[in-house]
């Protein structure tokens, strides 16, 4: 095989072009796959309407499956819990990898690795370029955090696991322990959706979701929201946050909006010794007004998150796995277009707003 079909991105304005790209020599140590699906995550669109900057040109695309038609060397390759891969297997893989040897890597911040390669992410003049979901095949760097996907699992909801999936599972970690907890959710896209199934599944007793989109409220008491609010009416979602702690506070908020008003309403609304997550605000947004006395004399902690861990993505199948006939995932993805009609794909991604839009090659 000396090339294969892609999309690639040039930049905001720009039709995306349908090329045959070069296929680069697989090192020992990697995996060649064929793609099966990608869904366009928010940072896609994010990157393809210019809020989110991006080395270009490059080949979009990373909430992605596909089957190993390839693996580099003569020494057996394995998945992250241990087990060889083998050619025909369907499996999906870390957004990023990461060198496992720097100060980051040493001390459990892998995602934030000073050598740091992340698929979808990676400029064609890169010496690996051929990293993104939205091509053919997809070439797996030595490294890469590797997981089969269990037979039965709708492509649909396997799909957004390594990005959305194993992200909420990761800022859940970071809210605490769920069991009997009241949580506050900002945010009904994918990333709220899916926090609203984790904590239910896990044990909490209240799940409050905001978000000023009726229809994602309504749908997020699919996904195990208790109670859902408008964003717009602070006073309602302060009342339904005492009704649910007999006036304590939540024990965590989960901000994946990015709003800063929202963001600030969260951080209001703990209970004291809780805990707010930041995950939403990957763009600029306005200045989060804090005041440090009230996060010291209310023992406040503010986390951020960016990324995850390669146990989340472990995590995250399991999850997926487990729930997938309990929560209506695969419902999410609205439309699956071709590749040769990709720029379609985002110009309805761009207009509709829906969960997510599906791509097979």
């Amino acid at each position: 095989m000396n090339s294969v079909l892609a999309a690639v991105f040039h930049g905001k304005d720009e039709t995306i072009e349908l090329k045959q790209i070069p296929v680069p020599a697989l090192p020992p140590g990697g995996v060649l796959v064929r793609v099966r699906c990608c869904t366009l995550c928010g940072s896609d669109i994010h990157t393809a309407d210019g809020r989110r900057s991006a080395p270009v040109p490059l080949i979009l695309g990373h909430e992605i499956l596909g089957d190993i038609v390839e693996i580099g060397g003569d020494a057996p390759v394995f998945d992250y819990r241990g087990q060889p891969l083998e050619v025909g297997q369907c499996v999906t893989w870390s957004v990023a990898v990461h060198c496992g040897d720097c100060f980051y890597c040493q001390h459990e911040l892998p995602q934030k690795c000073v050598d740091l390669l992340k698929y979808g992410h990676t400029s064609l003049e890169a010496p690996n370029p051929l990293t993104g979901g939205l091509a053919e095949y997809c070439q797996l760097m030595p490294g890469t955090t590797i997981l089969p996907v269990p037979t039965g699992l709708p492509d649909e909801t396997a799909c957004p696991a390594n990005c959305a999936t194993a992200t909420v599972i990761a800022a859940m970690r970071l809210a605490g322990d769920c069991a009997d907890a009241a949580i506050l959710i900002h945010g009904a896209g994918m990333l709220g959706l899916t926090a609203c199934a984790l904590g239910r599944t896990r044990g909490a007793a209240s799940v409050i979701v905001s978000d000023p989109d009726p229809l994602r409220r309504e749908i997020a008491q699919r996904f195990g929201a208790t109670v859902c609010v408008g964003s717009d009416d602070t006073s309602e979602l302060t009342q339904a946050v005492a009704e649910a702690t007999s006036g304590r506070g939540v024990d965590a908020a989960l901000d994946f909006s990015g709003a800063t008003d929202a963001m600030a309403t969260g951080l209001d609304l703990l209970r004291t010794g809780g805990r707010l997550v930041l995950v939403g605000a990957v763009f600029p947004v306005p200045a989060l007004p804090i005041s440090p006395e009230t996060v010291i004399r209310r023992m406040l902690t503010i986390h951020g998150l960016h990324n995850y861990a390669p146990v989340d993505l472990a995590d995250a199948m399991t999850f997926l796995t487990d729930c997938s006939d309990r929560f209506p995932f695969s419902e999410l993805v609205a439309r699956t277009f071709p590749l040769l009609a990709v720029n379609e794909a985002f110009e309805y991604a761009a207009r509709e707003r829906p969960f997510r839009v599906a791509i097979r090659p």
